[in-house]
């Protein structure tokens, strides 16, 4: 029985820790009176949903068969508590977040509320037009990020706390848990590299939550014109860095698990080379391959067996592409890898084209030049990370002021 007792409690202290975090949407007690008698605009796509509690049940409107535990979109809850919600604007992928990459987002309607929903991404004007801007008093930010610099929701907040900060609206941040909280890691965006897969001076992987770098933004003051936005920070129950928070919901079409959201620093590397990652197959982000790779070589991988696949869409798009299947690898070990350049030196040696496999888009993922010129030059993963080392203990000092959780 002693066994068996010590047995299961290992097997608990291996399970990812189930704590109990409430996101910022659910502290309603907080943020409804500095809502009250304002019109309200909501950044937020499907992510935004909340679990309701006793705090967050609506007063106005709320179904009677709604029950503790159920999940309602921010905007709903908004909406039964009786706030004035004005506009919605909506990121990459769309209000509901069916959009690919890069495709064009138009401005719409959302069907179930009537609310317009004005999108970022409709080809126009990367800032909402003044009349726009006339329809609230008050930004919302409520959506899933995974902490990295070239996901790109950040930078849809970064523009919307600039026009907010020159228009004299409020901002306020519904936080929520960064599933890569846990490290910081990667080269320092030079902002001669910026762009829109990376606007701010931070690392790959920065390790703070959307409102802790929203704090950081105002506070080294970012935004345009060194300007600084009223800015509102409604912070998480119940979690810290260290806490292992499994995502409700995919935040984008192509990170389906928590093991390609873990992989994403790493093999997002690829979309800057010939590699496919497996879009448009049943494992995007968890594969990568090149129809020139040679099956014996990917079948003695360290990373993972071999696969074939034909990707559908982006990079090698109908072409059969053999490679190095991930979907194998335990979630346990992808956090413990975290951010690193080993599928990317696989994939460049195996190949053999020197220059010719990195394209110009590269610097703007890595945010560094060093890091293609030390490839080429052959050296080791260890030798290139010794390379940011530094400059990511100086982030990980300046950024200490803006946290909001324990590290």
């Amino acid at each position: 029985m002693k066994t068996i007792a010590l047995f299961i409690l290992a097997i608990m202290l291996a399970m990812p820790a189930k704590a109990n975090v409430a996101v910022g949407a659910e502290q309603t007690k907080q943020y409804l009176p500095l809502l009250k008698g304002k019109r309200v605009a909501l950044l937020s796509n499907h992510t935004g949903i909340v679990v309701l509690g006793d705090e967050a049940k609506g007063r106005k409107g709320a179904k009677a068969t709604r029950q503790k535990g159920d999940t309602i979109h921010t905007l709903d809850l908004l909406l039964e508590h009786g706030v004035n919600v004005t506009a919605i604007f909506s990121p990459e992928h769309g209000f509901r977040g069916t959009a690919r990459e890069g495709e064009l987002v138009a401005s719409s309607v959302d069907e179930k509320t009537g609310i317009p929903i004005l999108s970022l991404y409709d080809g126009k004007s990367k800032r909402p037009s003044k009349e726009a801007m006339e329809t609230f008093d008050i930004l919302i930010t409520d959506i899933q990020d995974v902490g990295l610099r070239f996901y790109t929701y950040y930078v849809t907040m970064l523009r919307l706390m600039n026009v907010c900060a020159q228009e004299g609206k409020q901002f306020m941040v519904f936080d929520r848990p960064n599933p890569n909280g846990f490290y910081v890691d990667g080269p320092i965006l030079d902002m001669k590299h910026k762009s829109g897969v990376g606007a701010l001076p931070i690392p790959v992987v920065h390790g703070m939550t959307l409102g802790e770098l929203a704090q950081m933004i105002n506070g080294e003051y970012w935004l345009s014109d060194s300007l600084q936005v009223d800015l509102t920070v409604i912070p998480c129950k119940n979690y810290t860095h260290q806490t292992l928070y499994r995502l409700p919901v995919a935040p984008s079409p192509n990170l389906r698990n928590m093991l390609a959201v873990y992989l994403y620093p790493s093999v997002c590397l690829f979309e800057a080379t010939p590699v496919s990652l497996g879009r448009g197959t049943d494992k995007p982000f968890l594969c990568y391959g090149h129809p020139n790779f040679a099956a014996p070589r990917t079948e003695v991988s360290p990373y993972g067996p071999a696969i074939t696949f034909k990707p559908d869409q982006s990079t090698q798009k109908g072409r059969v592409c053999d490679g190095v299947d991930l979907s194998h690898m335990s979630e346990e070990e992808a956090r413990k890898v975290g951010f690193s350049l080993r599928y990317l030196l696989d994939a460049y040696e195996h190949l053999n084209m020197d220059n010719y496999f990195f394209r110009s888009f590269f610097e703007l993922l890595v945010g560094q030049s060093y890091v293609r010129k030390m490839i080429l030059q052959g050296k080791s993963e260890e030798e290139i990370r010794a390379c940011w080392q530094e400059d990511v203990a100086k982030f990980k000092e300046q950024r200490r002021a803006y946290l909001l959780y324990e590290e």
